[in-house]
Parts: C-alpha cells; structure tokens; sequence
C-alpha cells in the first residue's frame, strides 16, 4: 500500500492559468497605495483654506507636476482594473473565444480611457 501512495505523490495535475500570482497580487498592491496616497494629496489640497470653488479645483490641477501625477494615478488605475477584470474573467468565462473577446474589448476600453484622461488633463 505504501508504494501505491508513492505512486499517486506528485500526480499530474490540470493547472490553469498564466500564473501570474506573485506579481498581480504584488500590482494590485502598489497601485491601490499609490491611488490611495494620490486620493489623500488631493483632499489635502481641498480642505486648504479659501472657498472651494472652479477657480481653486483648477488652480489644484494647473501645475504641470499635478498633471502628470494624476496621469500616472489614472494609468495606475487602469492597470488596477485590468488585473481585477482579467482575474474574473479567467475565473468564470470558460469559453475560451469568449473570453478573449472580452479581454480584448476591455483592454480597447481601458485604452480608450486613457487616451480620454490625456484629453482632459493636459485639453489636447
């Protein structure tokens, strides 16, 4: 019996996925502290005395430094989302044409947000 058990240790077994753990886990991580830490810079800014209007909201973002700390924030969040959808849909979409279509339709839409962000903030 004992050289049956050996015989079952180390079995194969289906693995799926990319295995991309240690570093999704690791992104998720950095970019939740660094919108976290951006979200606390900003209201900083805000409850700064002096009537929180158009003008001070505009003053806050009218520093190129801001700009592209917000960009970089927002491309933050992007790579935040596309590791939390991709997870989902790895997750509970089998299929695996499915899947990839809603990959791809994510990454055009996360691509597109951040083309939109550049619009906004620098008004291209």
């Amino acid at each position: 019996m004992a050289k049956n058990m050996a015989k079952n240790y180390g079995s194969k077994r289906i693995v799926v996925g990319a295995h991309y753990g240690l570093r999704d886990w690791l992104s998720q991580r950095v970019t939740a502290t660094l919108m976290a830490l951006f979200t606390v810079v900003v209201i900083a800014q805000v409850l700064l005395p002096g009537e929180m209007g158009y003008d001070k909201w505009a003053g806050i973002f009218s520093h190129q430094w801001m700009k592209l700390l917000t960009f970089v924030v927002i491309v933050s969040m992007l790579l935040h989302v596309w590791v939390g959808v991709r997870d989902v849909l790895m997750d509970y979409v089998k299929p695996v044409g499915t899947r990839l279509a809603l990959q791809v339709g994510t990454i055009v839409w996360l691509v597109g947000c951040a083309g939109w962000a550049m619009q906004v903030i620098w008004r291209l």
